[in-house]
């Protein structure tokens, strides 16, 4: 019984040497991934100062220049407009008074041309009743 336990005891202690090199073994991946995350990190800020900052400046002055230049033609375009709108103002102004002075200057024409067409049915009228007065 005795090498029983010599025998036990031997593969306890190399179980209890293999645990403590597989916690050593996990505490060193442990620390070399807090190594790798802290290079990695220190990485990435460097790329953002040195890529990614300067590239949001220029993405923020050109988003500036747009930003003004759509202010521009913003207020461009309502001039433009207001300038359509009030040049059709005048226009329609402008019919109505050409419309207006067309139908009072041509009234006494058509005033005249009606006088004439009556007095000329007028004197038709009146030639053939004699002649059918003779009959």
């Amino acid at each position: 019984m005795g090498a029983n336990l010599g025998t036990t005891n031997l593969l306890l202690g190399i179980m209890a040497a293999v645990s403590v090199l597989e916690a050593l073994l996990l505490a060193a991946v442990g620390f070399a991934g807090f190594m790798i995350y802290h290079r990695v990190m220190e990485l990435v800020e460097g790329l953002e100062k040195r890529q990614v900052a300067p590239a949001m400046t220029r993405v923020n002055s050109i988003l500036d220049d747009v930003k003004e230049v759509t202010s521009k033609v913003k207020l461009e375009t309502e001039r433009v407009d207001m300038a359509i709108h009030s040049t059709m103002d005048r226009l329609d102004d402008t019919a109505d008074r050409v419309r207006s002075n067309v139908r009072a200057k041509t009234s006494r024409l058509v005033g005249l041309v009606r006088g004439l067409r009556v007095a000329i049915e007028g004197l038709l009228r009146s030639r053939q009743q004699p002649m059918e007065g003779r009959s």
